[in-house]
C-alpha cells in the first residue's frame, strides 16, 4: 500500500487514540493467569496485540470480547505447536517469561524481522534463573523450579525486566531487576493491581512468588507513544487545535511530551483520572512557539526511545543544530530506524545524517514531497507521515500498510484532522 499525504494548512479536532499497546499486551497475559475473570475494555486493535491473544489462545486460554477467563497460576497447557508471535518483540519476550516456568517446553517463532532482533537478552537471564532457554529457535520452559536472581540489566528494556518479573511470579525465592534507567513501568503497575507481591525502591524492582493474582477490570488508556506523532504534527502545523481523548501518561512514558514542552511546544492536560493505577488525561495541542534545538542522551533516549523517530522529524523544523543520541537500540527495531529515518527524510530535503546511535540534524529546512520508504516499520512510517503534513506539496509512503501494527485508524485520524 502506498499512501499519498499532502501538505496541511490546519489540524483540528479531537480523536481517541488505540489502546495503550504495552499495556494491551500485559492485561491480556496476566489474565490468563489470574484466578477468573478479567474485564480489559479497549485493548489495542494492532497486529501486535492480536499475536499476544492468538498465542494465549494456543495455549488454552479463553479471550473473548473484554473477558480474558484466566486459569490460574498453572491454568495454561502445551500448544500443539509454535507459538507465531508475529512481528511482536513483546508477545516474544513477555510470553518468554512466563513460559520458561512452566512444565512443558515452548517454541515460539516470528516473521523474518523478528527473527532478527536479539533475544539472547532474555535468554540470558531466564537461564540463571535455572529454566531451559534457548536461541535461535527460541525455546523455553519444561525444566525444574526457577530460582530468584538479581539482575542487573546492560540494557534498559521494559520487555526484558517484564519476562524476569513474569517468571520471577514462579520462583524459590525473590527475583529483583536493577536498571540503569527507570523504563516504563506497567507489568509493576498492573501485577501490584493484581495482588502481587511487587516492591519497587528506585531503579531496583523486585518480586515473590505467587499462588495467585486476582482478576483485573480495566479500561486501557489511550497510547502514549501513538499520541505522540499528533504532539509534534500539532506544533508544527501552522494552525491547530488538536484533543486527544483518554490518554495514558504513566510518569515512566511522558519523557518525550516535557522534551517536548522544554523545547517550545505546547501541550495542555485536561481531565486527569486514573484506571488500575494508571494516570490518564486528555491532551491538548496547539502550534507552538519559538522552537530550541533538541539534545538526547543515553539515558533520556531509553525513556522515549519509541517517540525519537518523529522526534527527528521535529527537529528538521528547529535554528540550530540538534543531536540525538545514546539511541542504538533504535538498529535493532522492525527495522534499523536509524537508517530508514535518514533515509526518508534526506529524500524529502532534510539535513540529517546518521552516526553508531542516533542523528546529527540541522535545521530549519523546507521539506519538499517525495517517495519514501517505511521500511516495513510502523513507527517510519507514521513518522513521515507527520513529516509530510509540514512539507511542500504530496508525499508517497510506501509500505504504510505497515501501521496495521500498532495504529489501523492512522491514516483515517490524519485525513479526519486535516
Amino acid at each position: 500500500m502506498i499512501a499519498t499525504v499532502r501538505s496541511a494548512r490546519k489540524l483540528e479536532g479531537a480523536i481517541t487514540l488505540p489502546g495503550d499497546k504495552s499495556i494491551s499486551h500485559r492485561a491480556l497475559i496476566l489474565g490468563s493467569i489470574a484466578s477468573g475473570d478479567s474485564q480489559v475494555r479497549g485493548l489495542s486493535p494492532g497486529a501486535d496485540v492480536q499475536s499476544t491473544a492468538a498465542c494465549l489462545r494456543d495455549l488454552g486460554v479463553s479471550i473473548h470480547d473484554s473477558q480474558i477467563t484466566g486459569g490460574g497460576m498453572r491454568g495454561l497447557h502445551a500448544a500443539a505447536a509454535s507459538l507465531d508471535c508475529g512481528n511482536s518483540g513483546t508477545t516474544m519476550r513477555l510470553l518468554a517469561g512466563l513460559l520458561a516456568a512452566q512444565e512443558f517446553e515452548s517454541e515460539l517463532t516470528g516473521d523474518e524481522s523478528l527473527a532478527r532482533r536479539p533475544m539472547d537478552r532474555v535468554v540470558e537471564p531466564l537461564q540463571r534463573m535455572g529454566a531451559r532457554a534457548s536461541w535461535p529457535p527460541l525455546r523455553v520452559g519444561g525444566g525444574p523450579t526457577l530460582n530468584g536472581i538479581e539482575y542487573f540489566a546492560p540494557v534498559p528494556s521494559a520487555q526484558v525486566k517484564s519476562a524476569i518479573l513474569l517468571a520471577g511470579l514462579y520462583t524459590q525465592g525473590e527475583t529483583a531487576v536493577v536498571e540503569s534507567v527507570k523504563t516504563r513501568d506497567h507489568t509493576e503497575v498492573m501485577l501490584g493491581a493484581m495482588g502481587a507481591e511487587v516492591q519497587v525502591d528506585g531503579l531496583r524492582v523486585a518480586i515473590s512468588r505467587a499462588e495467585q493474582l486476582n482478576p483485573i477490570d480495566i479500561a486501557v488508556p489511550g497510547d502514549f507513544s501513538a499520541a505522540a506523532f499528533w504532539l509534534v504534527a500539532g506544533g508544527l502545523v501552522g494552525v491547530s487545535d488538536v484533543r486527544l481523548r483518554g490518554v495514558g501518561v504513566n510518569p515512566t512514558r511522558t519523557a518525550f511530551a516535557d522534551l517536548l514542552t522544554s523545547i517550545g511546544f505546547r501541550i495542555g492536560r485536561a481531565t486527569p483520572r486514573f484506571e488500575a493505577g494508571e494516570p490518564v488525561v486528555d491532551l491538548e495541542v496547539t502550534p507552538a512557539g519559538e522552537l530550541r534545538p533538541v539534545r538526547v542522551e543515553r539515558g533520556m533516549a531509553a525513556e522515549m526511545i519509541d517517540e525519537l523517530p518523529v522526534l527527528a522529524v521535529a527537529a528538521t523544523q528547529i535554528a540550530g543544530t540538534s543531536v540525538i543520541s545514546g539511541a542504538g537500540e533504535l538498529r535493532v527495531k522492525e527495522s534499523d530506524r536509524l537508517s530508514a529515518i535518514e533515509a526518508g527524510l534526506t529524500a524529502m530535503g532534510a539535513d540529517i545524517v546518521t552516526r553508531d546511535d542516533g542523528w546529527i540534524i540541522n535545521g530549519p529546512r523546507r521539506l519538499e514531497g517525495a517517495r519514501v520508504d517505511s521500511a516495513g516499520d510502523h513507527r517510519v512510517a507514521m513518522a513521515l507521515a507527520v513529516a509530510a503534513l509540514i512539507a511542500d506539496g504530496k508525499t508517497e509512503i510506501e509500505g504504510a500498510e505497515c501501521v496495521e501494527i500498532s495504529y489501523p485508524d492512522f491514516f483515517d485520524h490524519l485525513e479526519y484532522l486535516c
